[in-house]
């Protein structure tokens, strides 16, 4: 029996980027919550976990709510600023994440945080969970709740509560997903039991140091990671997730640090079990990282800048240069009122940059987070197949917008449940686009909004109106979160909220490429742009390559690639059909590289 008994409100587990999110934003919203994290970090994917190059929700109309919010605050707390890597348009220090993340949390007078606890039970009669049974500094405590969200990586709360959930592959026949394979193939080939979910990374922090003289030599890594600069080459491997400071994220998917075997054992319900793969996997991600340390010449060393946990999360040792817990891509899925699947995150059609948008029986659109990653799916092997939805946007390739409905944050039998992180309710396929880090923050965003208007209204989170989320998020006071796919309007838009409800009023204002088509035209001048901490003026002569690429030459002769993530100059980038002079804003980018402008100056 407990030793001990908490009653609370609201009960956010897990260590996930969700979980933090959804904490923060309940607490805002005014109700009193218990924030519970098996490990010592807040953040999960954006911190705990060392992956800080985000992918997706790139552009300046997905830089809304939490993610926005964080992303701006990363950008004003870097020295150096984010634009380090060629994986993504942003790069930052894990400390620096979760050091965010902390004072956030701890600026809410409603949010109480208990880090390093281990779940044990959860206590469910009928339709409603009410108790967490909790390890807590040596103690047992049971937390009484009225609801509960579970925040975590893999679902930790389903299979204790028996709660429905999914879990591995799903055939293409069920949902008719042009990705998944068929009933028959899941049947008789052995890797989709072998391989029931996407492979996480144990994630590895290195430190440039000065580069050696002699240049670096080309010649394959020790097995099994001898493939894993076949594809880009020594540098380009390793610069891959450059961060501030010199410092590098080895998450390299290549015949790198991806961890492959006994998948199924690390959702054994033996703790033992699990503890075991998970040995070999930090074994296997330092054995890659000493590879390429080796292979540079020194150029590359490992950073000890993580607090090293023991088995039980309760203690710390010395600084690690391993993540504090694995990047986990997948793990088990709710099965909510709503599943998000994989023809959903599709374009419409030919020429259409936006994916269907989510309406409910009265035509009403039930949207409360809005994603764009391209799908992406990690297995040993060769790329899987996959249905394309990426576009030419500002001079890279971007992915088609998405919404999640708010019915995929519900449990379809415990009514006082929500999920928060990559756990809610998808299907295996979809889950390769909807897992990334700044839908999730979004995601956990939408579910702390919805668990604080549910208590503060008296009834369950499923009889909640989809606008009474809707209007919570788009004018929460902090981070205003978009829950619309406007590609045309950027979150500095003087407009942006009100096109935003006026959409939810009217969905045909949304045009098929995305576009508003109201009051006030897609081309217009719209906000001026805000200025960054390290952009730089970048005169030269614009060069489009007629294929939705563009270049800067320099008065000097040297040319870079150009990007941007600002609808005003992607407009004014497309329109040009022949070299023009032009004086540019933005921040360079040695990695990538590239230059990352925003704006015209003057």
């Amino acid at each position: 029996m407990p030793l001990e008994a908490k009653a609370v409100p609201l009960v956010v587990w897990g260590g996930g980027t969700g979980a933090v999110a959804a904490a923060l934003q309940a607490a805002r919203g005014g109700a009193h919550t218990l924030l519970l994290t098996p490990g010592p970090w807040l953040g999960g994917m954006v911190s705990a976990a060392g992956v800080c190059c985000p992918d997706g929700n790139e552009l300046t109309p997905w830089q809304t709510g939490l993610w926005g919010a964080f992303l701006r605050e990363l950008q004003r707390r870097e020295p150096s600023g984010l634009d380090h890597n060629w994986v993504s348009c942003f790069g930052y220090r894990p400390a620096t994440a979760e050091a965010i993340l902390r004072q956030w949390c701890h600026q809410e007078s409603r949010l109480e945080w208990w880090p390093s606890v281990q779940l044990l039970a959860v206590q469910r009669r009928g339709a409603r969970i009410e108790a967490l049974d909790l390890q807590r500094q040596g103690r047992t405590v049971r937390v009484e709740l009225e609801l509960l969200i579970d925040g975590s990586d893999l679902g930790d709360t389903f299979p204790l509560a028996q709660v429905d959930h999914r879990f591995g592959w799903e055939p293409r026949e069920r949902w008719q997903e042009p990705s998944a394979p068929p009933q028959q193939d899941l049947e008789t080939d052995p890797f989709f039991l072998q391989q029931p979910v996407q492979s996480p990374t144990w994630v590895a922090i290195g430190q440039l140091q000065e580069r050696p003289a002699a240049p670096l030599l080309e010649r394959p890594l020790p097995p099994p990671f001898e493939g894993a600069t076949r594809a880009f080459g020594l540098e380009r491997t390793i610069t891959y997730g450059r961060l501030p400071e010199g410092l590098v994220m080895l998450n390299w998917p290549l015949h790198g640090n991806d961890w492959h075997g006994q998948l199924p054992q690390l959702f054994d319900p033996d703790p033992g079990r699990r503890a075991d793969v998970e040995r070999q996997m930090r074994e296997h991600s330092l054995a890659f990282a000493n590879a390429l340390e080796q292979a540079s010449q020194g150029w590359l060393q490992l950073a000890h800048c993580f607090p090293e946990a023991t088995a039980d999360g309760a203690a710390l040792t010395g600084p690690s240069p391993l993540a504090l817990m694995p990047y986990w891509r997948e793990g088990r899925r709710l099965v909510g009122l709503e599943v998000v699947t994989e023809g959903q995150l599709l374009p419409l059609g030919p020429g259409q940059s936006i994916a269907p948008l989510p309406m409910d029986a009265n035509g009403a659109l039930g949207s409360v987070a809005v994603g764009n990653y391209a799908n992406d799916h990690h297995y040993p092997g060769p790329d899987w197949p996959l249905a394309p939805k990426s576009c030419r946007w500002g001079g890279r390739w971007s992915g088609t917008p998405f919404c999640i409905p708010f019915g995929a944050l519900l449990s379809a039998d415990v009514e006082n449940l929500l999920a928060a992180d990559k756990g809610f309710s998808t299907s295996h396929m979809a889950n390769g686009a909807t897992r990334l880090q700044p839908l999730i923050l979004n995601v956990g965003q939408a579910a702390g909004a919805a668990a604080a208007l549910a208590l503060s209204r008296g009834v369950p989170p499923a009889a909640l109106p989809v606008r009474a989320v809707q209007q919570q998020l788009l004018h929460d006071p902090l981070a205003p979160a978009a829950v619309v796919p406007l590609w045309d309007t950027p979150w500095h838009h003087p407009d942006w909220r009100r096109r935003q409800l006026a959409v939810l009023d009217d969905p045909s204002l949304l045009a098929a490429d995305g576009g508003w088509c109201g009051a006030g035209s897609t081309a217009d001048a719209g906000s001026a742009v805000p200025c960054e901490p390290h952009e730089q003026l970048w005169p030269g002569t614009v060069h489009p390559d007629g294929s939705g690429g563009f270049s800067l030459e320099r008065p000097d002769g040297e040319r870079w690639p150009l990007i941007t993530l600002e609808p005003a100059l992607h407009r004014w980038l497309q329109g040009l059909d022949r070299p023009v002079p032009a004086a540019l804003v933005g921040c360079r980018n040695g990695a990538g590289p590239w230059l990352r402008v925003s704006r015209l100056a003057g």
